[in-house]
């Protein structure tokens, strides 16, 4: 297990802790994230196909941070709001300026390793992506006719004059800037043609070998003749457009919540525009045209040599075969409790347990709402949802359960962030089947991932709990990391019936036997604790921080981990994606160490350990130490107190993610990041795959043989020059 920290020197505070130069900022906190995201595109160690698709998401995940975090920015530097918000206090205007410098950086890393590295390897395995010049003349007959077939009947070719005002384009949109002019006038047109996105971003021509793709953009380009039938075409130019996608409503004034939200949706689709990407080849009257139209100013504008959007390339990720160009397929285990009983049910009631996805089957909490729909014993079910799948089979047995009679209460986020349509869809299909929607707190969004069921038994009512740091979400269950915990425990089950009575209905905030929820608890919680280990460690009890968390911005948790390494006490952090903190600054972070965990999964669990002066608490649950988790989200943390469960998350999930050499990268204190170091005499340890190999052992019943494999994480040796002493 994790060690406690050895016993360091009282280092007294010599500069205040809310210094904004202590703090890393927002935003490019976040870009350095989406950095580590492009590296595994530029790994060649990375299998090819699972390149091209962390490029592909390296780009999408730029489109939601220009929608959101840019827009905001852009509004601030429009009300002439002079200083930061964040505790770096950086002013709105540097913040942007900073932004345009790092993504240009990024698109040219990204665009360099398509043109020269994955492009060309894609092509001797067989994936050739045409350009219009490489097309030979039977392939431009066979798109000619696909064309004429599929593509023009969705075509608006859209005029822009005084009669046609430029139009509103779609967010996220390709579109083509055609310049044009009548054979017998020399007075030069505009238009517009879109891209439809309701078609394949590539369409696919017969190959000899592997597999010829031509985009949709280049084949639009090639029969522009035919949107513009006898018309002069001098230039078309590629183009695209994202518009800003956040929304505030104001708690005061809302009557209707699912209103207000459908209202902010369209208002969302108009958008102002914050970005416009076009070709490097662009005629610069083009640039100007657009950049006027779409009211923009010239550090808005990002060239790009060829493709523009780089989302385009999951399609080619998906292409079915090639299997040496991906990651190794895999098969979520089955837990063997689950298994090995006649029902969930009485595994539940024979002991807790817990679930490691993607690693172990995420079918286990289906099936856990599935069994309770069908089941004529269980008279009510009661679960949060935040996102869910298009095609949820979790939805569908809440549906079943209220034809089947029973009380179904389902609380839904509608401002789940980019999801709203959807969980609009779904509230309104589960009120149709009977099912009681409740839509939570207007300042709050429901964060939660809780599922209460209530069943009668031969000795009573007896109530089920999930609890989960993860969306009840089929589809990224096979790609986040998460950890689920069922329990029929009465503590556990008295505080999620609390829970949903709060959500649902009115009354004072309960006192909780085992959940720490927030808004009304976390951050004090999580402060206590924090100071728990900085008490133990001044009082010669060696203090001992570990946290898995996605993002670390608030000032006052950030602020307690600085005093508690002032103190001494040993702090590791794995986060993966934002970070305020600076780490290994003398005299305020020596004792931290941060790192981050980028691989084929998506790191998304959260675990908070605290070592209690030998007595070690875990917690897990849905909350980040950041402001929005802990002040303006319903969010829930419990704690894991199972011996042999306890053991699994400190010397399995913690002790391997620790241990990773592979893809964990280190914060510095200027907010970069390197990969982890690792001594050439230690074996190289990549977390997940080893995650994959336990799940495996322990879905055969051998898991003291897979603990054995895994040693205890040290703590980080102290830094030189600083002597130890002895714990009392």
């Amino acid at each position: 297990m994790p060690e406690a920290a050895t016993i360091l020197p009282l280092r007294k505070p010599d500069v205040a802790l809310d210094e904004p130069s202590l703090y890393i900022n927002r935003e490019l906190s976040w870009l350095e994230f989406n950095r580590r995201v492009l590296d595994e595109a530029l790994d060649p160690a990375v299998p090819l196909l699972e390149r091209l698709k962390f490029l592909a998401i390296f780009s999408s995940n730029l489109d939601e941070f220009f929608m959101v975090r840019v827009g905001g920015l852009k509004q601030k530097v429009s009300a002439g709001i002079a200083v930061g918000s964040g505790a770096d206090r950086m002013p709105p205007r540097e913040q942007l300026d900073r932004i345009s410098q790092s993504v240009r950086q990024q698109f040219a890393d990204g665009n360099r390793c398509l043109r020269e590295q994955l492009l060309p390897a894609l092509d001797k395995e067989g994936i050739v992506i045409h350009t219009a010049k490489d097309l030979t003349d039977d392939q431009r007959r066979r798109l000619s006719d696909v064309f004429r077939r599929e593509i023009f009947p969705v075509l608006t070719p859209l005029a822009i004059d005084q009669g046609h005002p430029f139009p509103h384009l779609l967010n996220k949109s390709q579109n083509l800037a055609v310049l044009l002019q009548r054979p017998r006038n020399l007075q030069r047109l505009f238009a517009v043609v879109q891209v439809p996105a309701v078609l394949p971003r590539f369409v696919t021509l017969p190959s000899e070998r592997g597999v010829a793709l031509v985009a949709l953009e280049t084949v639009i380009r090639l029969h522009l003749p035919e949107l513009f039938p006898g018309m002069q075409l001098d230039n078309a130019t590629l183009f695209r457009v994202t518009r800003n996608s956040e929304y505030e409503i104001d708690d005061d004034e809302v009557e209707d919540l699912i209103k207000a939200i459908e209202e902010e949706i369209r208002k969302r689709r108009r958008g102002f525009a914050v970005r416009l990407e076009i070709e490097e080849s662009a005629p610069p009257e083009v640039s100007s045209f657009l950049l006027q139209a779409l009211d923009l100013d010239p550090d808005d504008v990002y060239t790009v040599p060829e493709f523009l959007d780089f989302t385009g390339f999951f399609q080619v990720h998906s292409l079915p075969g090639f299997p040496h160009l991906r990651d190794p397929q895999f098969v979520p285990q089955l837990v063997p409790e689950f298994a090995a009983s006649p029902n969930v049910f009485a595994a539940i009631k024979a002991r807790d347990i817990l679930v490691h996805h993607p690693y172990e089957s995420f079918s286990h909490v289906v099936d856990f709402i599935e069994s309770a729909a069908a089941d004529e014993r269980v008279l009510a079910i009661k679960q949060t949802l935040y996102r869910t799948s298009s095609d949820s089979p979790v939805v569908k047995a809440l549906q079943h359960a209220a034809d089947n009679g029973k009380q179904v209460t389902a609380v839904i986020e509608l401002k789940a962030r980019l999801d709203e349509e959807r969980n609009i869809l779904w509230a309104r299909e589960l009120e149709k089947a009977g099912v009681h929607v409740v839509y939570g707190f207007v300042g709050l969004k429901t964060h939660c991932k809780v599922a209460l069921v209530v069943r009668r038994e031969d000795d009573g009512i007896r109530r089920y709990v999930h609890l989960a740091t993860g969306n009840y979400n089929p589809q990224t269950a096979r790609i986040y990391t998460d950890l689920g915990f069922f329990t029929c425990s009465n503590e556990f089950a008295d505080d999620a019936s609390a829970l949903f009575n709060y959500l649902t209905g009115y009354g004072e905030l309960p006192q909780w036997r085992k959940l720490v929820v927030a808004p009304s608890r976390m951050q004090s919680f999580m402060l206590e604790k924090i100071q728990q280990e900085t008490a133990h460690q001044q009082a010669g009890r060696a203090g001992r921080i570990i946290a898995k968390i996605n993002g670390l911005l608030e000032p006052a948790v950030v602020q307690a981990l600085y005093k508690a390494s002032q103190a001494g006490v040993r702090i590791d952090l794995i986060c993966r994606g934002i970070c305020a903190l600076r780490p290994q600054v003398p005299g305020v972070s020596e004792t931290i160490r941060v790192t981050s965990i980028v691989d084929r999964f998506l790191e998304h669990s959260r675990v908070f350990y605290f070592h209690n002066a030998g007595d070690p608490q875990v917690y897990i649950g849905s909350a980040d130490w950041m402001d929005r988790n802990l002040s303006r989200r319903v969010e829930v943390v419990f704690p894991v107190e199972t011996p042999e469960l306890k053991h699994r998350l400190i010397n399995e999930v913690l002790a391997i993610s620790l241990a990773d050499n592979v893809k964990a990268r280190e914060l510095l204190a200027d907010g970069s990041y390197r990969r982890a170091s690792r001594d050439p005499s230690q074996p190289a340890v990549r977390s997940q795959e080893r995650f994959l190999e336990l799940a495996a052992l322990n879905a055969q019943r051998r898991l003291p043989e897979a603990a054995q494999q895994v040693q205890p994480i040290l703590p980080p040796k102290p830094p030189r020059g600083r002597r130890k002493r002895q714990a009392k």
